[in-house]
């Protein structure tokens, strides 16, 4: 019974990480896509905070609601299940990290905060395909079912860099 225990844990665990993964580069993405500065001066240090803030700001409010539906089936208290379920949704934040440092590489003057954005939407298109495919392994399959799956993510990724190219 132990072992089947600690199976399910390690696969909830898993499924975290893969799910924080997907969604914070899609968030990402979504959140670089959609700066546009033709108003005023680029900032990309300014974006980049931004850009944090609201990964910080969707992983604690994804923690909470797991913790809201749980208190709801088990009827139990909100205390420091609250903050375990936020600190989980560490994957999520961490996902956000090359769009963040590539703006903060802009901010630094190494290139312009639209090089940023392009390098930004592109490592997370290819991310998105590398958690795809890790995630079809892990269920056990093959690799070319494996690269249809990441094949499949990566789709989410090039549809931001559509709607982004086609509303400039």
């Amino acid at each position: 019974m132990r072992d089947h225990d600690g199976r399910a844990e390690r696969a909830a665990h898993l499924q975290r990480l893969l799910f924080g993964g997907v969604y914070g580069t899609v968030l990402a993405s979504a959140l670089a896509a959609a700066l546009d500065h033709e108003a005023g001066p680029d900032a990309p240090g300014y974006d980049a905070v931004w850009v944090l803030l609201a990964a910080l700001a969707s992983a604690a409010a994804h923690g909470y609601a797991h913790t809201i539906a749980r208190q709801t089936t088990e009827k139990t208290a909100v205390t420091a299940g609250t903050v375990r379920s936020v600190l989980a949704e560490w994957p999520l934040l961490a996902a956000v990290l090359p769009t963040v440092a590539a703006l903060l590489g802009s901010h630094a003057g190494w290139w312009g905060e639209g090089a940023a954005i392009d390098v930004a939407l592109a490592l997370n298109t290819l991310a998105l395909f590398g958690w795809g495919f890790w995630a079809a392994r892990v269920a056990g399959r093959g690799r070319a079912a494996a690269c249809r799956v990441g094949g499949v993510d990566m789709l989410l990724g090039l549809f931001i860099i559509g709607a982004n190219v086609l509303s400039k």
